[in-house]
């Protein structure tokens, strides 16, 4: 993939969920390339997680505490800093979670994202917005194909049913108010993505697969499969991020041509089940013990979902770099070295790294 060092020097890029997993590594690396990065989140989940230990939030340029429920604060921040790059990545992300708190998932993942679009909306200086979604907003049929941007969206739990619902109105928004075909009088391109099964180092997010198997190795406890046959496409947290990026810069350069919806999910041969993936993950760490823990009456949770690719590929020259043994073995070099080194050198050398691919 080209060099986007040139490109995002001295924009400035106001991302939202930046303490998250994702958002704190696409911080880290937009602010080691140059970006003016403003952050707007709420607290990170813990202690450990990968914002607080790379400190990214004393480098940055606005390191912000803000609910994107709140309409008016969320214009007033964007009113203060004059974002020209706009990154949508703030969330309530957990299916599981979703279940016990449906409402509370609706009102931050759609009515948080149409916040976020009208603050975009009411900003002059805002040219590019990428609203991060989930490859769950598709209407999953567990078809063996991966999904393609024009299929349906829609969603089982409440969680994968919001995101599909932010994808309509992230559509309905670009129709309405920022039309390709009317660009002369708004200036602005907005476009949806959607990745697979993120993983990478610094998640300690609750009900998640990598933080599970890592949270029970340090504390000599089996690992708890829910799980083990379900199927998902696995990928490094820098693949899709990076696409998120490489997109932004075609969007800025061609705005009427890339505003749309795009998947950046992994290769075919990183599909694998849980139970593969938490076996590769114990290989590779040299500890832990799996267990089946399945229960027939949990909650239902999508047994396989992919993403079609092609799109990102042959438009915009985009592919997922790191097959799931080097994400796996990216990922287990992060939880085995965080606690005795600089975290944001670490995070530095693990995009090195990734661009030397």
């Amino acid at each position: 993939m080209e060099s986007l060092g040139k490109f995002y020097k001295g924009k400035k890029v106001l991302i939202t969920g930046h303490t998250g997993f994702k958002g704190s590594w696409l911080a880290i690396w937009l602010h080691s390339i140059g970006a003016e990065v403003i952050g707007v989140a709420l607290d990170p989940y813990s202690a450990k997680d990968n914002y607080v230990l790379s400190k990214i939030g004393e480098k940055i340029k606005a390191d912000i505490r803000a609910d994107i429920r709140d309409e008016k604060k969320i214009k007033t921040i964007f009113d203060q800093y004059q974002p020209e790059i706009v990154f949508h990545l703030a969330a309530q992300p957990l299916v599981r979670h979703s279940y016990e708190f449906p409402v509370e998932t609706y009102q931050t993942n759609v009515m948080g994202t149409i916040n976020v679009l009208e603050a975009i909306r009411a900003t002059g200086s805002v040219r590019v917005g990428v609203m991060i979604t989930s490859d769950k907003c598709y209407e999953n049929k567990e078809q063996i194909w991966g999904y393609r941007e024009n299929e349906a969206m829609g969603g089982y739990d409440p969680y994968s049913s919001s995101k599909g619902a932010s994808e309509i109105a992230i559509s309905s928004w670009r129709n309405s108010y920022f039309n390709p075909n009317q660009y002369d009088k708004h200036g602005k391109s907005i476009a949806s993505v959607r990745a697979g099964n993120v993983i990478g180092g610094g998640d300690w997010a609750k009900d998640r697969i990598i933080p599970d198997c890592i949270k029970a190795i340090e504390t000599g406890k089996p690992i708890d499969i829910r799980s083990p046959k379900a199927i998902r496409p696995w990928q490094h947290v820098l693949d899709p991020l990076s696409g998120y990026m490489l997109l932004a810069k075609r969007m800025w350069e061609n705005p009427n041509r890339f505003c749309e919806g795009w998947n950046f999910g992994p290769k075919s041969d990183s599909i694998a089940t849980v139970w593969e993936v938490a076996s590769k993950l114990i290989e590779f760490y040299g500890l832990g013990i799996l267990k089946d823990s399945s229960d027939p009456n949990a909650y239902h949770e999508a047994m396989l979902l992919m993403l079609d690719i092609n799109k990102a590929k042959f438009l915009i020259e985009w592919e997922p770099k790191w097959k799931i043994d080097k994400t796996l073995m990216m990922t287990v070099d992060w939880y085995k070295r965080y606690a005795t080194m600089d975290v944001y050198k670490l995070c530095i050398e693990q995009i090195h790294e990734y661009n030397k691919s």
